[in-house]
């Protein structure tokens, strides 16, 4: 049987024997899986393979498609550096390196597609075991303003179901959209640097039992950290979620899912989003973080939801909300509307939500929980003094202040 394990700087293309890894590493990629689909024809015997990509710079031209399953697309080094710092640094000549590194892809896309890999393949059964891991995806440039957030690049994208999609170790920069997962079941996403990308990691249509663990990862100011639509059994765990995002974690029509343990900060309000029908989730052991912006060329940047919002946002019922820790730090000139008491919890909707053993530590007075009118049957306990709850007409509730 021939090799399974291709190195992407000495495969040769044979219809384009000039065209190198460095030169349109897509290209390289497409034509080396279409070498394992040829070399393995066996329906009862498909290993799959390894794609190595060395540390090196290698320009991305054209969209790699991945239809076969069981295929690890292997770097030695994720490579991230800040490009935002870069861009407004304005001299850079003493600097000892300027562009991100290790096994660096250049997202150029010069054929038109947004994807630099697209996960895709009709009929049954579903692609599995795609793995992708330490290697940089650079979007490389936000022309013309470079703090857009806006280049209609996108890192990793998948269109049809997958099962157990592993994306570990990577590094990605300066995409519109980082990564988009459709359909998942069994999806990891850990260990992973994603940051400076318009949004950088959305799970959209559904998905079921997949892991988001032990990610570093900050969004732009009109996108998403984290989003995930119509799943089940999702965990959040342990990932630092710096900003600057409209919403550290964001929750739409999602049920029995867990966020738990995350470090988040952001400079907006809705730092955990739950949109539309969200049941039966637990918030519990995150440590949230809301302070000003700090660096100059984003301060003007206005707030995409005030602080009327709160810093967890509930739609939804049978939401448990525990142990979670709130750091407010707002000049009180900031506080959006002007005078207002910011809300760390507001329960916005829904039946039978349980908010317990929440402490927050603020600059400036606070409502540790509110309840919108429209709420019922809210458990409040051990949250907030009674002058910091706040019940907006809600018909049944029960609280208890902390002593």
């Amino acid at each position: 049987m021939p090799s399974t394990i291709y190195d992407v700087t000495t495969w040769t293309i044979p219809s384009a024997p000039t065209v190198t890894a460095f030169t349109d590493i897509g290209a390289v990629i497409n034509s080396i899986i279409a070498d394992i689909k040829t070399n393995q024809p066996s329906q009862a015997s498909k290993p799959g393979a390894v794609i190595y990509i060395p540390p090196g710079d290698y320009s991305l031209k054209t969209r790699a498609v991945i239809d076969i399953s069981y295929l690890q697309i292997k770097g030695s080094g994720h490579g991230f550096t800040s490009s935002s710092i870069r861009y407004n640094a304005g001299n850079t000549s003493s600097w000892w390196e300027i562009f991100p590194g290790g096994s660096r892809i250049r997202v150029e896309n010069t054929d038109g597609n947004a994807e630099a890999f697209l996960i895709q393949r009709s009929g049954s059964p579903r692609l599995s075991s795609i793995e992708f891991i330490d290697f940089c995806l650079d979007g490389v440039s936000f022309t013309p303003n470079q703090n857009s957030y806006t280049n209609g690049k996108i890192g990793i994208r998948s269109t049809t179901d997958t099962d157990s999609v592993r994306i570990a170790g990577m590094g990605m920069v300066y995409l519109q959209r980082g990564l988009v997962i459709t359909g998942a079941d069994a999806l990891a996403v850990t260990n992973n640097f994603i940051a400076e990308c318009g949004s950088c990691i959305e799970l959209v249509g559904s998905g079921q039992a997949s892991l988001v663990s032990g990610n570093l990862i900050g969004a732009g100011p009109t996108g998403f950290s984290i989003f995930a639509e119509g799943h089940f059994g999702l965990l959040i765990s342990g990932n630092n979620v710096f900003p600057r995002g409209k919403s550290s974690v964001h929750l739409k029509n999602c049920s029995n899912n867990n966020i738990t343990g995350n470090r988040l900060h952001s400079f907006f309000a809705g730092m955990v989003t739950t949109d539309g029908a969200c049941d039966n989730n637990l918030i519990s052991g995150n440590h949230f973080l809301r302070n000003r912006e700090s660096f100059p060329p984003f301060q003007g940047v206005p707030a995409p939801q005030d602080d009327l919002f709160g810093l967890i946002h509930v739609r939804g019922s049978g939401n448990t909300i525990v142990g979670n820790h709130f750091s407010f730090d707002v000049p009180p000139a900031n506080v959006l509307p002007s005078g207002a008491t910011p809300t760390m919890v507001l329960v916005k909707s829904g039946s039978n939500n349980y908010l317990a053993m929440n402490h927050h530590a603020a600059n400036v007075g606070v409502r540790s929980a509110v309840l919108d009118g429209s709420t019922t049957n809210t458990k409040v306990l051990d949250s907030g003094t009674a002058a910091e709850f706040q019940a907006l007409g809600a018909a049944t509730y029960g609280f208890r202040a902390t002593p």
